[in-house]
């Protein structure tokens, strides 16, 4: 894995009304992936897209796809959100008793396989499916809605899972409250994926969006491992 950081803009913080033009400007601005929040009104406060929405915008750009499924159960709907183009997807520890089942099934569909831990969930729900992981996404806010301050206690969190991965060619993500500020303190403690949501789509622009996505990487990057 690269040590530069990799960006990955939250479609939820970008203005709906023209999303395939938000993921081609994004991406145009150096996005590196793009992170899409998959909330079903169940799981989480809130409800945003499905498999449709993810499939009329995958011909905007080859960027990867990263899908964050904040949806249970997710497993009766991990080959719909692969057949629409997600390259890779994210089930929550908490979302099901089947954890183990739900990566196996998104490593049958070709793709790559991601946890989620909510802030109040300990790294140990995911000790035992470690070898079925391609990344792991850490809440450092509760699930459901953009905008959201970062908690500070959830930096040890990841210095923990960091431990926990070894050599394993895992990536750890860190997704709520991401900016300028804040990338410095998780990529110190082991993140090299950040998604960010209201810091990238401010400005309404490609040159914006290159601006903020740049400063978040280069601050990122002064901490990184």
């Amino acid at each position: 894995m690269s040590k530069k950081t990799l960006i990955a803009p939250s479609v939820l913080a970008s203005d709906f009304s023209k999303l395939g033009d938000e993921v081609e400007a994004v991406a145009a601005a150096g996005a590196d992936w793009i992170h899409l929040d998959v909330m079903d009104g169940h799981f989480v406060p809130n409800i945003t897209f499905g498999p449709p929405v993810i499939k009329a915008i995958r011909n905007r750009t080859k960027a990867f796809f990263d899908c964050h499924l904040m949806i249970a159960p997710a497993d009766p709907y991990l080959a719909a959100f692969a057949e629409a183009g997600c390259d890779g997807m994210t089930v929550h520890a908490e979302a099901g008793p089947h954890l183990d089942r739900s990566l196996q099934t998104i490593k049958s569909l070709g793709k790559k396989a991601g946890v989620s831990l909510n802030p109040a969930t300990p790294e140990t729900a995911i000790e035992y499916v470690l070898d079925r992981l391609d990344l792991i996404l850490i809440m450092t806010v509760n699930p459901g809605f953009g905008g959201q301050a970062f908690i500070p206690a959830i930096v040890d969190k990841v210095k923990r899972v960091k431990a926990l991965i070894g050599n394993r060619p895992i990536h750890i993500e860190i997704d709520g409250g991401v900016s300028a500020e804040t990338a410095p303190l998780v990529t110190a403690a082991g993140a090299n994926v950040l998604v960010a949501g209201a810091a990238v789509f401010k400005g309404g622009s490609v040159e914006a969006y290159r601006a903020n996505i740049e400063a978040i990487r280069t601050a990122a990057d002064s901490t990184a491992s």
